[in-house]
């Protein structure tokens, strides 16, 4: 016993010098403990009550994570035993995160279809929450232990809300679908983080060490394992072979639960990929298959995979959850290549991509809320009628295919350019095939993307006489995330300067 108590000391002091760089993780886990309490103190009359206590906490959790730049100008820090890291581009993935999800928030209630749901939303605010903080963990995630607790975290957050509705049957059909998969995905990811930890003899697999260790195994043995848990990742990602559950879970969420598990997840998910992956793609003593190659290979079966099926879609969100899937595959070409502008491209693209797709769902809520729109044939001659909401709808779009001049044209030209810097090095056929699928499939995504133009304005059908606009908040969001896109594409800057 006695030659224990210097460990324990020492564990503990660990810890404690470790909680001062996770005082945002601190401050989420006492928002949900408050959010959750307020629920069940005041019940379903705590809607609105919850509903200000997340996001005053979630204003308060963002100005903690501006803080904690400040800790890391001297670099990157291990904390709680290696089991997390603190780093720069973490940061900002997280504060990407939490401005993404502080906008979610508010936009719960404006959907009517969710808002009128008889339990309250209360109870979805501390699933948020608490899923929110998942997403911090697997951004800073560099052990296997850590890696497998925080995507379990978020799935587990993941799974009540796309089923919230339960008096909804297809709600109800979309939540079991998702848990399904996510089981199964979920247990091939546990398997090959066994596999790593035995061939290794270590959870710690970013350290030169582990793969020290793993260069002695058979190489055909350690590729299946680390695809294993690549496949666990991707199942977040929603990249080709995992992305099946996408569409019907897409499209049976709710939409504003659409809206978070199209954006923010994702971002969490690349911040993992790239903590996971630099000693497999830069370490010399891997030993086993070009994981370079593999992720490009995925990147472009998924592009032309999500673009093309994105095409024959008639329902909106449908159609933007097989979006979504096309620019995963778009956005691992920056994983690929890994370098320093390869990350802050990734950064600002996701950032941009997030805030388009959750003005699009948004958008999508409006005309469900004003007419029971919900199809691209529904929108038929409403451009008239709704000329605000309309444009906005075609200004988001266009950012989201990637044209001028919008931030979604920049954050995809960032993304070639990274690409393009190694390619000019290297000149690697893989990046050269990645880069041309790339501009291929953003031609192919204007013509499902233009089809909601399209109806809007040039199809014309009998006006009705027109109501009162009951969904002024969604517009009013609608419209500063049209301005943003188009602001940061002018003068992308701004964000650059931040990241």
């Amino acid at each position: 016993m006695h030659d224990l108590l210097p460990y324990i000391s020492e564990s503990l002091s660990h810890v404690l010098g470790s909680i001062g760089y996770f005082i945002p993780e601190v401050y989420l886990t006492l928002l949900f403990i408050v959010v959750l309490i307020t629920d069940l103190i005041f019940g379903k009359r705590s809607t609105q009550l919850c509903r200000i206590i997340a996001c005053a906490g979630m204003a308060l959790i963002m100005f903690k994570d501006l803080q904690q730049v400040a800790l890391v100008v001297d670099g990157e820090h291990f904390i709680f035993s290696n089991m997390l890291l603190l780093s720069r581009g973490g940061i900002f993935f997280k504060l990407s995160i939490d401005m993404l999800s502080f906008i979610l928030l508010l936009y719960f209630t404006w959907d009517h279809k969710l808002n009128a749901h008889q339990k309250g939303l209360s109870d979805l605010y501390s699933i948020t929450i608490a899923s929110i903080l998942g997403l911090h963990l697997m951004v800073m995630a560099v052990n296997l232990l850590s890696i497998y607790l925080a995507i379990e975290l978020v799935s587990l957050a993941s799974y009540l809300m796309v089923a919230y509705r339960t008096e909804n049957a297809f709600s109800t059909e979309a939540g079991l679908k998702y848990v399904l998969f996510g089981a199964a995905s979920s247990a091939i990811m546990l398997y090959g983080i066994s596999l790593l930890y035995g061939f290794s003899g270590s959870l710690d697999v970013v350290f030169q060490t582990s793969i020290t260790q793993l260069s002695k195994v058979n190489p055909i043995s350690s590729s299946f394992a680390v695809v294993l848990v690549l496949i666990g990742i991707g199942f977040k990602l929603s990249f080709v072979p995992v992305h099946f559950w996408v569409p019907d879970v897409y499209q049976g969420a709710s939409t504003p639960v659409t809206a978070y598990l199209s954006t923010v997840p994702k971002i969490a998910a690349f911040a993992l990929l790239i903590n996971f992956l630099p000693p497999f793609l830069l370490s010399t003593q891997w030993k086993g298959f070009n994981i370079g190659v593999l992720i490009s290979a995925v990147g472009i079966i998924t592009m032309i995979a999500g673009n093309f099926a994105a095409v024959m879609q008639s329902n909106v969100k449908r159609m933007l959850a097989y979006s979504s899937i096309g620019h995963t595959g778009f956005a691992l070409m920056a994983v690929v290549v890994l370098t320093l502008q390869g990350v802050s491209a990734i950064t600002y693209y996701l950032l941009v991509y997030g805030a388009a797709n959750i003005g699009a769902l948004a958008l999508a809520s409006y005309f469900a809320n004003e007419t029971g729109a919900e199809d691209v044939e529904h929108y038929r001659g409403l451009g008239l009628k709704y000329p605000i909401a309309s444009v906005c709808f075609v200004i988001i779009l266009i950012s989201l295919t990637g044209l001028p001049v919008t931030a979604g044209f920049t954050g995809k030209l960032f993304v070639f350019s990274a690409v393009y810097a190694i390619y000019q090095q290297t000149h690697n056929v893989w990046l050269m095939l990645l880069m041309v699928t790339g501009a291929l499939t953003t031609v192919v995504s204007l013509f499902y993307y233009l089809k909601i133009p399209l109806n809007l304005f040039l199809k014309r059908k009998e006006m009705p006489e027109r109501h009162e606009v009951k969904s002024m908040n969604l517009l009013i969001l609608s419209i500063v995330i049209s301005f943003v896109l188009i602001l940061l594409g002018i003068f992308p800057d701004f964000l650059l300067r931040w990241l």
